[in-house]
């Protein structure tokens, strides 16, 4: 075993579990979950099946990644924070076949309490404001809060609030912290990396 595992932890056979990763207290992992090197799954966290989780991701206390969850590298997921996986659930109907996919993209943060809603993607670096409810795709380097979540800034790759508008052409602004360049065109940001 290339990965630390709490003694109360349940990992099903099957799993896949990168090197370096840490399993704490009472967390279990389903048999068809595949988890990437250097992640950190905290107390109560529960992996389903038909998950996929990337290098680096941190998923702090009792968060369930149900089936159809994919989190790429380094996603964060604060305490408590929600994933669903059927839209409209009920127990006295079988819906298994309804499952709908959520993808969380590369450095995204996902704050506690929040909700994500199935079948939405989260774009890189995106950031989800604790508390929030997201029930739509969420742009790459967007900062969303409230219930329904709604956009009100753009966020850097470092995790700071960038000082650019909402919308624009040919705005752009630089990173105190990485020296990264970020420009605004046609309501999406793109990141060009310091050569620093």
């Amino acid at each position: 075993m290339n990965y630390m595992k709490h003694e109360t932890a349940i990992v099903d056979e099957g799993a896949v579990i990168g090197c370096d990763s840490r399993v704490w207290h009472w967390a279990h992992i389903c048999a068809g979950a595949i988890i990437g090197e250097r992640v950190s799954l905290g107390q109560n966290v529960f992996v389903g099946n038909k998950v996929t989780i990337g290098n680096k991701c941190k998923i702090q206390n009792n968060v369930s990644v149900y089936d159809n969850v994919h989190l790429e590298e380094g996603v964060f997921c604060g305490p408590s924070m929600v994933f669903t996986n059927v839209y409209n659930p009920r127990s006295l109907i079988e819906r298994k076949d309804e499952y709908l996919d959520t993808l969380v993209k590369k450095g995204a943060s996902l704050g506690a309490n929040c909700t994500i809603v199935c079948g939405v993607t989260i774009g890189e670096y995106a950031f989800v404001g604790a508390g929030s409810v997201v029930n739509k795709d969420v742009k790459p380097y967007a900062l969303v809060v409230g219930v329904p979540a709604k956009q009100i800034g753009w966020m850097s790759a470092y995790g700071e609030k960038l000082n650019l508008p909402l919308t624009g052409n040919s705005v752009s602004t630089i990173c105190e912290h990485t020296g990264d360049l970020y420009k605004l065109a046609e309501g999406i940001v793109i990141r060009e990396e310091s050569v620093k």
